[in-house]
């Protein structure tokens, strides 16, 4: 196992540990040297270095050979915070071309082949780099953490160290006084090792640690080793010094934190407006928040986006996405799988262009459900807390719900005739399992997370008077609120009505086929459905936003309804399970018994 004794960068920290004060002629030559010395190598790889390994998912499922978990928030003064919040955003950075990238048998793994340079036109920022025996802002400080935890999972799953330098200076207590630290810097000074057999590398940041893992085939590797924690450079007593913290104003990288104060900032991202979470976002906002909308709908008039922008520090708007996606959307069907297709793309475009607005110095993020999966994928949610403005059911759930009822229903045309694929449902049930908190007013998704759901009060309609139904006949009226489909629950209220005496008030578009109530006697709304309704009937499998419901409620119209509506008990409404029709029909004939009775 070949390791290189010392760094380059040793020899050029001699004055510095000497006690000699950085000058910038010093800094300099230092710039001068490395640049002499990224050239030699630069030219060396181009006869035959490593190159890039692409990612993939053919040894995703092989056992675990190796893992290395770091801790990410290895200062708590106030004035290294920025550097540290540098250093993750960094991390963020390099992992999105170390995770999955997948190595041949007998091929050398490269830190910088694989990140590339960490300059600030790719979006790296200052954080700490140990340079000269001090702790220095550089743009792409702090991957050292990620080539730390590299060099111990190599280690541990039995690669051949090709190339590894210790610091300059090993910091007291450290991983560096045991020779198992591995430094790197653009790009002489690199971390190589060379794979066994075919290897997979798995990177990744929670909030507060992070982890590489490497997995592969090894002989007579029966059980996953435990995790090897690793050190990492703390501002100690005998440590090297940190330029934000040092006091040495007289050195001409003396950091002084009140010229960069920097504060957690929250980020609010969404996309269609719900007044429940509007009202969530404005009074939970705080100074120097950032709120991410698909545009001003307040300002142009546009309802579906209507979110509260006071109090927000930053204002982003992803004006492109958003018209693009109203263009497409207009060429779409109502409803059917492409038109879901297209959402799930929109959503993914989106996600991308507010991504923007998580920069550096963003520690928590709250996000729309639609957009989560496509921001943990693409790794901005590492380093960082983040909750769930969650809408529907997850995708998961989602799919298990619409085969339930597919199995009931094999004719239906609307309940199999669309799924997101696995790649996203997986990544959703990740990001999921790592969310801080679930934010909705969904009843039946907050008792999917049971100690983590946030449950928010439905804005209710202002109750409103109701018109008398003119020409009353004998027959009750029961308003089925929703396109007839299947997920709505529309076959178990046809099957329910069966021998009822009462007309069907069938509301929205006939997915099912033109002839689906047949059989059934329908009557025609009338010009407000809330004043013709006796009753309101909603068995779905699958309802998001139960406004109409709310509405009758508010209204003193009673409502039959199941759970997946997401309303919690309340007067006036009956809750049935899904796919019952016996429970449905004893529901609605207890409701109309007892409206015949007042009549």
């Amino acid at each position: 196992m070949p390791i290189n004794p010392a760094s380059p960068l040793a020899s050029l920290a001699t004055a510095r540990l000497s006690g000699v004060p950085h000058t910038r002629v010093r800094a300099l030559v230092f710039r001068a040297k490395a640049a002499g010395l990224q050239l030699a190598r630069a030219a060396r790889d181009l006869r035959g270095g490593p190159r890039r390994h692409p990612r993939g998912d053919a040894l995703a499922s092989t056992p675990v050979l190796a893992e290395a978990v770091a801790e990410l928030w290895t200062e708590d003064r106030a004035e290294e915070r920025p550097l540290v919040l540098g250093k993750i955003h960094n991390l963020r950075l390099a992992l999105r071309r170390i995770h999955g990238a997948e190595i041949p048998a007998g091929a050398v793994f490269s830190f910088w082949a694989q990140v590339g340079r960490a300059s600030r036109r790719r979006g790296f920022v200052p954080g700490r780099e140990l340079r000269e025996g001090c702790l220095v802002p550089s743009a792409g400080g702090g991957l050292c953490q990620l080539s730390n935890a590299l060099y111990q999972a190599a280690l541990a799953a039995g690669c051949e160290i090709v190339e590894r330098h210790p610091h300059s200076r090993p910091v007291p207590g450290s991983q560096a006084e045991h020779g198992r630290d591995a430094t790197v810097f653009w790009n002489y000074v690199d971390l190589r090792f060379r794979a066994p057999g075919p290897l997979r590398v798995e990177a990744w940041m929670d909030a507060g640690a992070l982890t590489v893992r490497l997995r592969g085939v090894r002989a007579g590797a029966a059980v996953a080793p435990a995790p090897a924690r690793v050190r990492t450079l703390r501002v100690l007593g005998g440590g090297p010094r940190s330029c934000a913290s040092c006091g040495e104003q007289g050195c001409f990288r003396h950091v002084d934190p009140a010229d960069e104060p920097v504060t957690a900032r929250t980020a609010q991202l969404v996309d269609a407006w719900w007044p429940e979470f509007d009202r969530y976002l404005a009074e939970t906002r705080r100074e120097g928040d950032v709120l991410a909308i698909p545009l001003d709908g307040r300002r142009f008039r546009k309802p579906q986006y209507a979110w509260t922008t006071a109090g927000a520090a930053r204002v982003h708007q992803s004006w492109r996405v958003t018209l693009l996606r109203a263009w497409r959307s207009r060429r779409l069907a109502a409803q059917g799988a492409g038109r879901q297709r297209a959402l799930l793309a929109a959503a993914a475009a989106l996600a991308e262009s507010q991504a923007a607005a998580l920069r550096w110095d963003v520690t928590h993020v709250v996000v729309a459900q639609n957009l989560l999966p496509y921001l943990w994928r693409a790794g901005h949610l590492g380093g960082r807390t983040f909750d769930v403005l969650m809408s529907a059911p997850p995708m998961a759930e989602l799919h298990e719900r619409l085969d339930a009822a597919a199995r009931l229903h094999p004719a239906s045309r609307t309940l199999a005739d669309f799924r997101a694929d696995d790649a996203l449902v997986r990544d959703e049930a990740a990001a999921l399992g790592w969310a801080r908190r679930i934010i909705t007013p969904h009843a039946d998704v907050a008792a999917l997370f049971p100690g983590r759901a946030e449950r928010l009060d439905w804005t209710a309609p202002a109750p409103a008077p109701r018109t008398p139904r003119r020409n009353r006949g004998p027959r009750p009226r029961i308003v089925f609120p929703g396109p007839t489909a299947g997920r709505k629950g529309a076959y178990e209220l046809r099957d329910a009505l069966a021998g009822l005496d009462a007309d069907l008030v069938a509301m929205g578009s006939r997915l099912e086929g033109p002839g689906f109530w047949d059989g059934v006697a329908l009557a025609p709304p009338e010009a407000s459905w809330l004043d013709c309704a006796d009753l309101v009937v909603l068995p779905a499998f699958v309802e998001n936003q139960p406004r109409r419901l709310l509405a009758a409620l508010a209204a003193g119209i009673p409502v039959v309804a199941t759970p997946a509506c997401g309303i919690a008990p309340r007067p006036g409404l009956t809750l049935v399970a899904a796919g019952d029709v016996p429970a449905l029909r004893t529901a609605i004939g207890a409701v109309l018994e007892a409206r015949a009775a007042t009549a």
